[in-house]
């Protein structure tokens, strides 16, 4: 099949998508499919499941309307691997009801088919309330009435038509093929979430949310020696529209050891003209010797170390061992947390968490639980002195207000506490990267994460990368590979000895991070400027026993 055919067909696939479903009696089925549903509309459907469960004896609900969409557009080298939309569209209500909670989920979205699903809610908290010990304590909230949020994009990249995707990725893989790639492959994953919530507190929030990632692997194999190497993509997935990929030049950093990297907006084209380049060096690399090393960690390195031993461990079910699934609970427990003396990192190291930074992918006004979002401390001057906790959950920390972090992955999926933003706060004195590096005598400079493994404890870590710069006298003296850093959470932490200031701030983040049982996905940055650490364990990954 030719590639031109390929897509148009792919096109008429992702238009039969948009066909209305049948079955509605008092609302307009096709309008309820369409992103233009009116909020009176929604508002209907929820009132039939609160009316619904009130009336069965349920002190408290809540009804999330959850369109879908997802759009993934993939290539290697000159062909397209595949074009993919998904669309999904229901209802989850969840109450309390004789202290307990009780949800139902259902894609019925009748009149009929919701007042049987919040039946069927009220009927499970009534059955669960049997082996409740105690009752739920939700911390209380203010009633917003009717409101309505989005994220503030120039260009919705479902609009953009297939065609000029593929043609766009084809480009990229084009220049890193022509600078003698072996293989390349790339994509544009795209998500639009449109969810409306409703609870008996009066509160009717709607909100229409989206989320963009390009992204490539360029990868060489050296048959001389057998060697290969891959380099992944400059980007970071973002809370944007479609004009992310604009790749604005104003946007471009000249990062350390000449790599350019990108903040706000990305050239995809550009970085894999530049991944061709920096794949061959990074095989011809010298192989790094193990040792002690001052590190200096780029953003795109350092969002992952920050999600893994600082996102994780700060959420409240982890500490307290509700949750263990995707690598175990907390050693950041309540006594710590009590002590308000537990130095977590050095004195320059201040973490918030924040659902409302612009750009991010944890970006929305209200969580799934009607909370207002916010931004908190986590880490103060390096001490321990907040978590991350929802709204039956903050009691248990003697506070009153929720943070605003709770998430669920769609309409028929339980809604619980998830990861907010997480990130390092810029240092407060001027400093640029190149004048951090300046001041280190034997290090290594790490651009982009890499592979890792944390244990169950989220406090011992390892942690690779993709491009890797030897320091010596304060000047970059080429290319390493084969390097892995080694460490524990706190002494990590506390080896932080200068962070760069608000100018070099970037946002890293993973598009989908698991938790739970069953398990969910969640999007969330965390942003940093680059940081130093001094005298952290290096091992060589490359060679062996």
């Amino acid at each position: 099949m030719k590639r031109r055919d390929f897509i148009q067909l792919a096109g008429m696939g992702a238009g039969a998508l948009m066909l209305p479903m049948p079955g509605y009696s008092e609302v307009d089925a096709s309008r309820l499919l369409d992103p233009l549903m009116t909020a009176s509309d929604k508002k209907k459907l929820a009132d039939i499941a609160l009316n619904t469960t009130k009336s069965l004896g349920a002190t408290y609900t809540d009804v999330r309307i959850g369109r879908y969409l997802n759009q993934a557009v993939a290539t290697r080298e000159k062909k397209v691997q595949g074009i993919v939309n998904t669309e999904s569209f229901g209802i989850g209500i969840r109450v309390i009801a004789n202290g307990t909670w009780g949800f139902a989920a259902s894609n019925n979205m009748t009149p009929d088919g919701i007042r049987k699903t919040a039946e069927r809610a009220v009927v499970i908290a009534k059955a669960n309330s049997k082996f409740q010990k105690e009752p739920v304590r939700l911390a209380t909230t203010p009633s917003y009435g009717e409101v309505s949020w989005k994220t503030p994009i120039t260009k919705n990249g479902f609009e953009v038509p297939v065609k000029d995707k593929v043609d766009l990725l084809m480009a990229a893989n084009g220049k890193a093929l022509d600078k003698g790639a072996s293989f390349v492959n790339s994509a544009i994953l795209l998500v639009n979430e449109q969810k409306y919530f409703a609870s008996s507190e009066n509160s009717y929030i709607d909100q229409d949310i989206f989320r963009i990632y390009p992204t490539f692997t360029v990868t060489m194999i050296d048959r001389a020696s057998g060697q290969f190497k891959a380099r992944q993509a400059m980007s970071a997935p973002v809370g944007m529209g479609y004009e992310y990929l604009d790749g604005k030049p104003e946007d471009k950093i000249k990062g350390p050891g000449d790599i350019i990297l990108y903040n706000k907006s990305y050239d995809i084209v550009e970085d894999a003209s530049m991944a061709g380049d920096q794949v061959k060096q990074m095989i011809a690399a010298k192989s790094v010797e193990p040792g002690k090393y001052d590190l200096v960690l780029d953003p795109s390195h350092l969002w992952l170390t920050i999600h893994e031993s600082v996102g994780h461990p700060t959420e409240l079910d982890r500490v307290l061992g509700y949750e263990a699934n995707y690598a175990g609970t907390s050693f950041l427990t309540l006594d710590k947390w009590q002590s308000k003396k537990f130095q977590f990192g050095s004195s320059i190291v201040n973490f918030k968490a924040d659902k409302t930074e612009v750009g991010s992918l944890g970006a929305v006004a209200y969580d799934d639980e009607g909370v207002k979002c916010k931004s908190w401390d986590l880490i103060k001057d390096g001490v321990l002195v907040n978590y991350q906790a929802i709204r039956d959950q903050v009691n248990i920390i003697d506070q009153k207000e929720s943070h605003g972090c709770c998430y669920s992955q769609g309409w028929s999926d339980v809604q619980f506490q998830r990861m907010a933003n997480v990130s390092l706060q810029p240092g407060k004195q001027q400093i640029t990267p190149a004048e951090m590096i300046a001041g280190v005598d034997k290090g290594i400079y790490i651009v982009k994460d890499g592979s890792f493994s944390i244990d169950q404890q989220r406090y011992n870590f390892q942690f690779g990368g993709v491009l890797f710069f030897e320091i010596k006298g304060g000047k970059i003296a080429g290319m390493l590979k084969d390097v892995a850093y080694q460490a524990n959470t706190q002494d990590f932490w506390n080896s932080c000895t200068a962070i760069c200031d608000q100018r070099d701030y970037r946002l890293g983040g993973a598009f989908n991070d698991g938790k739970g049982q069953p398990s969910q996905s969640n999007a969330v940055s965390h942003g940093s400027a680059t940081s130093r650490f001094n005298g952290v364990n290096v091992i060589n990954t490359g060679r062996t026993i």
